[in-house]
């Protein structure tokens, strides 16, 4: 992404990765046979920059952080997305849509990256938001007509997009380190 803040740079890039494992596992619901292969390399390669930037955020802890002094607004704006996606998952679940959970989480997520670009003094971080947001809307239509779980869909947009920006992370940290 693009902080000046070298710990917020690893952690972004681990949790990127992360976050890519476990949308690419998502993804593996209701895979096509096609793409299963594709998303279990996915869900790897999430795990090794993970791994791999885990340690360096670590290793790095004692640098500055652009959270410093705003730790209350960070917890307040997870809270927030916690509370937002599991509402809407309980009221789709109500509602018997709950195949569309997938597709509702992706969205809230997206949708926090913008102040979370804010707190973090991150374009890049707004620009996955942004870019995972239209790509989620673009595939309603597709999805609209089909039984399928969202998931097919909402998994491989938010793993790719987070392990692309995760790889992205890598390659602009690595030589800063």
């Amino acid at each position: 992404m693009l902080t000046e803040f070298l710990r917020d740079q690893c952690f972004t890039t681990a949790w990127f990765g992360l976050m890519a494992f476990v949308w690419f596992g998502w993804a593996q619901e209701d895979p096509p046979p096609r793409r299963r292969v594709w998303l279990g390399a996915g869900s790897v390669l999430g795990v090794v920059v993970a791994v791999g930037f885990g340690v360096l955020t670590a290793m790095n802890w004692d640098r500055p952080s652009a959270l410093e002094g705003d730790y209350g607004w960070f917890g307040a704006l997870v809270a927030a997305e916690v509370v937002a996606a599991g509402g809407g998952c309980l009221a789709l679940a109500r509602r018997g849509a709950g195949r569309w959970m997938a597709w509702w989480v992706a969205l809230v997520v997206a949708a926090h990256f913008w102040p979370l670009a804010l707190l973090l003094g991150d374009a890049g971080v707004a620009v996955v938001g942004v870019v995972q947001a239209i790509a989620l809307v673009a595939v309603v239509p597709r999805l609209r007509g089909g039984a399928t779980t969202t998931s097919r869909a909402a998994g491989p947009i938010m793993g790719g997009t987070l392990l692309l920006s995760a790889l992205i992370g890598a390659l602009l940290t690595l030589p800063a380190l």
